[in-house]
């Protein structure tokens, strides 16, 4: 297995036998791998190589591939959470397609691709060289721009895509020429005037939005022709996926970017930073530092007529670029949507002090709050010991509150109709943390939560990351781009001394037979790598019928893609390895790679369900 056996079909039916509709693998573009002759020291998923491994994939039996936020982030900070809303990631477009893509006319000459080749630093196929792909890429880029006159109908394209995206197009092209005149992206050291260009009356100060447009046209062309080919690009991917039957979820970050905020500043409510109270995994809490969305936003009122308003168009316009080429959307923290955590703007070294932005009325240290109280001091709970980050911080609400705290995340699903699709096609990373008014916002819906099985603990039968606790709408995973590698983490449990429980809940979950437990067991134990793969049946056989591998995991890696709370180019560089078909097969035959067949053999045999010829042909692709 790994070595091109297409493993489609019996992986599908041991799916259907145990009703788990999706199975998403987790990468993220940086991470995608690329051939030798068009790697530029990061991942493209347009690439030869990026296109080969989504075939892979597919023929694993994988039936989606959940990406990360395609966004541009910021030069300092690589990490996609931190992208802006409409300008896609241009370090995303594969600078191959540009040389030999008939599309692009040869726009890009060989000799750019091999010099951005061959200055590829050493290791950057397995670790992104963020700062290094960036120089060669944006060289690379402003060459085939150079050479883009003389060929119509890319131009007539790039037209087509200006008046479709004409809405964004001209706020954020001004963004990257102000920021570049200035030479920083921080709005605070631009003239006055530019800081507020956006402000006052509807389109902001047209005059000076004229001379801005004629004293950096070029920049702004380039910008233009970039977003134009990232597009392209963008949806290049999506027909190669869909070709293959395979799902793209695309990523919607809860936050906002500096650009965002610069673009549209009518959303935005004054004074209030949204960030994560404190939880299990972080008892400090995070102070984020995005935005948060003005509430008295969200409608307006013309002529006595209610209407959507800034908020909610921004939102609908902002859903509709992420759902374009994409079969369904992962929502981060959507707690941010419905009960947001929010913290004075002056006083990020202490988010704890903070409160919900909805569920606040009567805090004597935010009276600002009680106008956007949606719930009463009676429905709060009534206990003085509860904080108010708790999840039982409110204790009910009537029909009519749970609408007003759906208003974004309603928005959210009618994108998902408005492209075919239905809520089932909505991710929520909904963690440890549910209070009230997001739980029941997410049962209108008929939404799940994450259940992320590493962090079970197993002292606690009621623990959320229990799997047995999981309901079929939830999403099951051992781990997600913020915890370590189920690899590493077995390793620590094994120097812990706690193989021996985890393997002795894992054969209570899928021995079927009481007495071949104590067995079953000791086997586990015994063989860490079984052991993982233990855990990935436990997923197939829990009530969830979603099921998510972040990539890591997959290719039995130790290393880590994201640790939380770093900025910096050192951080989100994993990268899928350069010989994965290779290493994946090798990794199977020591037990140190996830098997895909053999988890879902023993799914089945656990839930009693599949037929011999299903478990047959599992059994035989689990051996090979």
């Amino acid at each position: 297995m790994g070595d091109g056996t297409d493993l489609r079909a019996p992986i599908g039916d041991a799916l259907r036998a145990l009703d788990v509709r999706n199975l998403n693998l987790v990468v993220h573009d940086a991470s995608f791998p690329g051939d030798a002759d068009e790697d530029f020291g990061r991942g493209a998923p347009g690439s030869r190589g990026g296109l080969r491994f989504l075939a892979f994939v597919r023929g694993l039996g994988f039936t989606g591939l959940q990406l990360g936020p395609d966004g541009q982030p910021p030069p300092d900070d690589p990490s996609p959470y931190r992208g802006a809303a409409f300008p896609r990631n241009v370090l995303s477009i594969p600078l191959a397609s540009l040389v030999s893509d008939p599309q692009w006319d040869g726009l890009l000459p060989e000799a750019a691709l091999a010099d951005a080749v061959t200055t590829r630093p050493e290791g950057s196929r397995a670790h992104a060289a963020h700062d290094h792909a960036a120089r060669v890429h944006a060289g690379a880029l402003r060459l085939a721009f150079a050479r883009r006159n003389g060929r119509a109908h890319l131009a007539d394209e790039q037209r087509r895509f200006e008046r479709e995206h004409a809405g964004w197009l001209e706020r954020y092209e001004l963004f990257e020429a102000l920021a570049a005149a200035n030479a920083t992206r921080d709005v605070r050291r631009w003239e006055p005037g530019d800081q507020r260009l956006w402000h006052g009356a509807p389109g902001g100060d047209a005059a000076r939005r004229r001379a801005l447009r004629a004293a950096h046209a070029d920049a702004i062309a380039f910008f233009r022709f970039a977003q134009f080919v990232a597009h392209v690009e963008r949806r290049r991917f999506a027909t190669a996926a869909r070709a293959l039957g395979f799902r793209l979820f695309a990523d919607l970050p809860i936050g906002l970017a500096a650009e965002d905020e610069w673009c549209f500043p009518e959303l935005a409510l004054d004074g209030f930073r949204m960030g994560a109270p404190p939880s299990r995994t972080t008892p400090a809490g995070q102070p984020w530092g995005y935005p948060v969305f003005d509430p008295r936003r969200y409608v307006e009122s013309v002529d006595g007529r209610t209407r959507p308003g800034p908020v909610l168009r921004f939102l609908a316009a902002r859903l509709d670029r992420a759902f374009d080429g994409a079969d369904g959307v992962r929502v981060d923290h959507p707690h941010g949507l419905v009960c947001p955590w929010v913290y004075d703007a002056s006083r990020a070294d202490d988010v704890r002090a903070g409160a919900r932005l909805f569920e606040s009325p009567g805090l004597p240290d935010h009276p600002t709050l009680d106008q956007f109280a949606i719930v009463t001091r009676a429905q709060l709970n009534p206990d003085p010991r509860t904080p108010r980050w708790a999840d039982d911080w409110v204790t009910d609400l009537t029909a009519d509150q749970v609408r007003s705290y759906a208003a974004l995340l309603d928005e959210v699903i009618a994108a998902a109709r408005r492209h075919g699709r239905g809520a089932e096609d909505v991710v929520c990373e909904v963690l440890s943390t549910l209070p009230t008014p997001l739980a029941r916002v997410l049962g209108v819906h008929g939404l799940g939560r994450f259940r992320v099985t590493q962090k079970a603990v197993l002292s606690n039968p009621s623990d959320v990351y229990r799997s047995e606790n999981a309901r079929p709408e939830d999403w099951g995973m051992m781990g997600t781009h913020d915890t370590p590698s189920i690899w590493r983490v077995a390793d620590d449990w094994r120097r812990a001394g706690e193989l021996g429980r985890r393997a002795e809940y894992l054969a209570w979950r899928l021995a079927p037979r009481p007495e071949a437990r104590e067995d079953f067991a000791r086997a586990l134990a015994g063989d860490p790598g079984l052991l993982v793969n233990a855990q990935l049946a436990d997923l197939f056989a829990c009530p969830a019928r979603n099921v998510m591998i972040f990539f890591p995991d997959l290719f039995g890696l130790r290393e880590t893609y994201n640790v939380p709370g770093t900025v910096g180019s050192a951080n989100w560089t994993l990268r899928v390895p350069r010989a994965y078909a290779d290493d994946y097969r090798q990794r199977l035959r020591s037990n140190q790679a996830l098997n895909l067949p053999l988890a879902l053999a023993m799914a089945l045999r656990a839930r009693n369900v599949g037929t011999s010829a299903v478990l047959g042909a599992l059994d035989a692709a689990a051996a090979e």
